[in-house]
C-alpha cells in the first residue's frame, strides 16, 4: 500500500510503498500522534525503516497505490 508522510518545515513528503497492514499503520501513527511513541517507524517493501519524529508529522495519507495503464486504450 502507498503511505504519503508530510513533515512540517520540510518542502516534500515522503512517499512510501509499506508492506504493511492499514490497521498496522494507523495503530502506529495513532501512537505517535498520542504521546505513546516519540517517533513514527514504519516498514517499505524493501526492507528499509522510515522513521520520522512524531512532533514533526503534518499528516498522514493511507491508501492503495493506483495501477498505471499501459498501451493505448480509450480513456
Amino acid at each position: 500500500m502507498e503511505v504519503k508522510i508530510g513533515v512540517q518545515h520540510a518542502p516534500r513528503e515522503i512517499v512510501l510503498q509499506s508492506g504493511q497492514s492499514v490497521d498496522e499503520v494507523e495503530k502506529a501513527v495513532t501512537e505517535a500522534l498520542g504521546g505513546k511513541a516519540q517517533v513514527l517507524s514504519l516498514m517499505d517493501e524493501r526492507g528499509r525503516k522510515v522513521l520520522v519524529p512524531a512532533d514533526r508529522l503534518a499528516y498522514v495519507e493511507i491508501g492503495e497505490p493506483t495501477t498505471r495503464r499501459v498501451g493505448f486504450g480509450a480513456l
